[in-house]
């Protein structure tokens, strides 16, 4: 399939080229995003082995920047064994990284007190780590933007990536100076598209969060990011070029790229 390429460059600033679901063509799926317009990709582990792939397509790649995380599953099971190793990896490789994260709370999936107890511990280890190494920290929050908030009121950098909460908490994210990411969710949903319409340029990063969420058939990917963009735009009533030329340079000032 073709990609009609941007008139402008844009960065993914959140995608997992390390899932399975890019073993059959990843290095296809990274030549097409370059030739849509994608100048960078933030790609975003979350357990041992994701960071460590993170980490090697970082090194083969000049456009792919390795963000070190820890999956709010892994943090709800608990194992203090697991987690600890997890901290141990992101400690060791914090200079090849870009950001610490995705890490955070997940109310979906959590159903009792004590899995949101061990998610938090978890996550306050990660916050903790973001702080030490004055890196910026990816935090997933699902059903659970405010109490992020809280948590993270210390760390001088923060990104909510895949925003998908209330407007008034956004707003209340962004009087702190953090970073709104929207997923290509934006392209079909309304939710996000109120969301798009009221963030401020300043706070605004753009992700697929692929190989979740495609605004097209099938499987996400980084070169899907084109579509957000004139959605977006429309929103907001501007140029889709300026949209981009907002969410780049926010995406390189943030993590540094």
């Amino acid at each position: 399939m073709e990609y009609k390429p941007m008139p402008y460059p844009i960065i993914d600033s959140h995608c997992h080229l390390d899932f399975p679901k890019f073993n059959p063509d990843r290095e296809e799926a990274i030549l097409r995003a370059r030739k849509a317009g994608v100048v960078g990709m933030v790609n975003s582990g979350i357990s041992l082995k994701g960071n460590r792939m993170s980490l090697e397509l970082a090194e083969k790649n000049e456009d792919i920047h390795a963000s070190l995380g820890l999956s709010p599953d892994i943090g709800r099971e608990g194992n203090d064994k697991d987690v600890d190793a997890i901290i141990a990896q992101i400690e060791a490789n914090a200079e090849k990284a870009v950001g610490i994260g995705e890490a955070g709370l997940d109310f979906q999936d959590c159903k009792t007190n004590e899995e949101r107890e061990r998610q938090t511990a978890s996550f306050k280890k990660v916050i903790e780590l973001a702080k030490e190494l004055n890196k910026p920290l990816v935090v997933h929050a699902r059903l659970a933007e405010a109490e992020v908030l809280k948590l993270v009121r210390d760390v001088d950098t923060v990104i909510y990536h895949c925003y998908s909460g209330s407007i008034e908490t956004m707003q209340e994210i962004v009087d702190s100076g953090y970073f709104i990411s929207l997923a290509t969710l934006v392209c079909f949903s309304e939710h996000h598209q109120t969301l798009a319409a009221e963030v401020p340029l300043e706070n605004l990063l753009l992700e697929t969060d692929s190989p979740f969420l495609s605004p097209r058939r099938g499987r996400n990917e980084p070169a899907f990011i084109v579509d957000s963009i004139p959605v977006v735009a429309k929103l907001k009533e501007m140029e889709p070029a300026e949209v981009a030329k907002f969410a780049t340079e926010n995406a390189r000032r943030v993590f540094r790229i």
